[in-house]
């Protein structure tokens, strides 16, 4: 069974001074465990960050990143921008950013791209809507999401990629998954990847959990055998319980 791969994704949260006293919190909690520990902070706390976690096991990633190298895209962060203050992840397609800001599965793609291009560790969100699930085009939406949001990312690259299914009736919401729902969701969407690129590529690819995944649940989740690991909201805010959920699976 692998190691789980526990990410924290603040959204808009935390200030400076906050980012300080969460990651102090968090470094002795968590010193012990195997599994990988992912902090996705707002730019403004990345290189703070990337400083106060240095020679630990924590590591750092962005909420999003542009497709572009540069250009006239204001409000926009190349990944070269991130990967050179020492981000090492960057979260891509969360429900948010589709919900919000008009993300599409192209857009995706080429955010991906770029960011592998830059050296960075994508975690790519899927994940389908209640009315969508309620209709019976879960699936449908899960493979269009991965077939488009993956074009043209070879074997190589999938290797230094992280999926996060994240149902967006979950995420939020208080509202979880159940972890048979989970894990079939997951296991669905492992076999996308077993027709892209072969069993043996997408049984080694990470497929995290999301939605609403916390201290409470988060040990049931991580026992099922399709889930490798969480992309977690608001649990993500506390260190104490943040430290729960990553060390919630021992191996």
């Amino acid at each position: 069974m692998k190691n789980k791969i526990i990410a924290g994704n603040w959204k808009m949260n935390k200030n400076q001074e906050q980012t300080i006293a969460f990651i102090n919190d968090l470094k002795p909690l968590v010193k012990d465990t195997k599994n990988t520990v992912i902090i996705c902070t707002p730019y403004l706390d990345l290189e703070q960050a990337v400083c106060l976690t240095a020679g630990t096991n924590i590591h750092v990633g962005a909420q999003n990143c542009h497709w572009a190298e540069s250009g006239a895209f204001t409000g926009e962060v190349a990944p070269s921008m991130l990967k050179e203050i020492g981000v090492e992840y960057v979260i891509i397609g969360h429900s948010e950013r589709r919900q919000y800001f008009g993300e599409t599965n192209k857009t995706v793609n080429a955010r991906t791209k770029a960011a592998l291009e830059a050296g960075l560790k994508p975690i790519v969100c899927i994940g389908e809507t209640l009315q969508e699930r309620e209709s019976g085009k879960m699936e449908e939406v899960l493979a269009s999401q991965i077939k488009e949001g993956f074009e043209g990312i070879d074997e190589e690259q999938l290797r230094r990629t992280i999926v996060a299914y994240e149902p967006v009736w979950a995420i939020g919401t208080g509202v979880t998954a159940t972890n048979k729902q989970a894990n079939d969701a997951i296991a669905f969407c492992r076999k996308q990847f077993v027709e892209l690129y072969g069993n043996d590529e997408a049984q080694k690819l990470y497929i995290q959990y999301g939605g609403s995944m916390n201290a409470s649940n988060a040990s049931g989740l991580l026992l099922q055998s399709e889930i490798d690991g969480g992309l977690i909201g608001g649990a993500s805010l506390d260190a104490e319980k943040f430290a729960t959920v990553v060390n919630a699976h021992k191996n």
